[in-house]
């Protein structure tokens, strides 16, 4: 009978585990904390600017930074004390390529005088040729684009596109959006035509949390959606590609979808939605606390292939959510073995997202065979202060 990753971490530490739908967390408050210090957290959670604390330092209990634990930026996918505490884990996210203006074409480009349409007879520039030559320019003496259409995406334009996502879905007309002719749409896992599966009966949006990944023009979204009359934990994934939309992937949890040990794992909307202000997931960084990409990258990676004893680093007030459902404490049922990941993976990630201004890190993969997953990580001063896993039955992601 399948497991969930919650049972499977109780399994591997010894560790008790509770029923499916009332699981808990035991001694959640001692395991996960890198052996460096925390990072000082004001009591609403939002980063210390001296970000000092002692190695408890954490969103809940609120240190301001005292006086010792300077906080590690080189602690990732290394520090993190193991952890015994009970309870269970998640899954993983993932991420598309770029948008911009016009994609240089195949000859080369020249400076780009004429509005980017230099550098190939496909460099054309949308929206009236605002970035003169961006796109020829940058193709020059290769004819590949690819670089000038991730320079030109930017936060606000993946932002308007998942704003337009939720308005369309919740209208049932896709037309609206700003399609590539070879767009790809899935639903756990399945491909479907674009207007298929929740479009026919989705409300609109309750809530919603987002990392914005402008290297690769991808916005990983988590969010409550009505199904009808019932809300229901929602996950996207937006790619984009000269300004247009070429990757659509969804995860609608209904119930009964995400299982553990055979019985149905309850969802909670609420509590997902409330991590929106407890967890702060797209509250700025400050530049001092920011992690790298390769150090966020190499968290999320280490989490999934070491799993579950690649949960290093994270405070003793992280929570992890699956589906809202769960709050168990990030350590719970896990531990952190030191240096990279070795041998065959536990889960391997199937695509990796970063946005280092707000500190998120989204993985994606297929967990057990069975669940479409996504997993999103708050990260900053080299420790990890929430974690929010979105699952639903698949037999395949439907982008292997």
């Amino acid at each position: 009978m399948r497991a969930s990753l919650t049972l499977l971490a109780l399994s591997i530490v010894g560790v008790p585990a509770c029923d499916g739908n009332s699981q808990r967390s035991n001694g959640s408050d001692t395991g996960g904390v890198d052996a460096t210090g925390g990072s000082g957290v004001a009591p609403g959670g939002a980063p210390s600017a001296a970000g000092m604390s002692s190695n408890n330092g954490g969103v809940g209990n609120g240190a301001a930074g005292a006086a010792s634990g300077a906080p590690s930026t080189a602690g990732v996918a290394m520090g993190g004390a193991q952890s015994s505490s009970a309870g269970g884990a998640s899954e993983h996210g993932g991420a598309p390529a770029s948008g911009g203006h016009g994609a240089a074409g195949g000859s080369g480009g020249g400076s780009g005088a004429n509005g980017g349409t230099n550098g190939g007879s496909s460099g054309a520039l949308g929206a009236g040729g605002a970035t003169s030559g961006t796109g020829g320019a940058l193709g020059a003496g290769s004819g590949a684009g690819g670089s000038s259409s991730q320079a030109t995406c930017s936060r606000e334009l993946l932002k308007s596109t998942v704003t337009a996502y939720f308005t369309a879905l919740a209208a049932h007309d896709a037309s609206t959006l700003p399609l590539a002719d070879s767009v790809k749409f899935t639903e756990n896992g399945q491909v479907l035509m674009l207007g298929k599966g929740l479009w026919m009966t989705a409300g609109a949006v309750k809530g919603s949390f987002s990392a914005y990944d402008t290297e690769t023009c991808n916005a990983a979204t988590q969010a409550v959606v009505p199904d009808g009359s019932m809300d229901i934990p929602f996950a996207l994934r937006i790619k984009l590609a000269a300004q247009k939309i070429t990757e659509i992937e969804t995860i609608a949890v209904r119930p009964g979808d995400y299982k553990v040990s055979g019985s149905a794992f309850a969802s909670d909307t609420n509590a997902l939605l409330m991590s929106i202000s407890s967890v702060h997931w797209e509250d700025p960084v400050p530049a001092g606390m920011q992690n790298t990409r390769d150090e966020i990258t190499a968290w999320v990676d280490k989490y999934f292939r070491a799993f579950p004893n690649g949960v290093c680093n994270t405070t003793s007030s992280c929570k992890r959510i699956e589906n809202g459902g769960g709050s168990f404490s990030c350590s719970a049922g896990a531990g952190c073995t030191m240096g990279a990941p070795s041998g065959k993976p536990a889960i391997t990630p199937r695509l990796i997202l970063v946005d280092t201004e707000t500190g998120l890190g989204v993985g994606y993969d297929l967990f057990q065979g069975a669940d479409d997953d996504t997993h999103m990580f708050k990260m900053y001063g080299g420790q990890v202060y929430g974690v929010s896993a979105i699952l639903g039955a698949a037999t395949s992601t439907g982008w292997e």
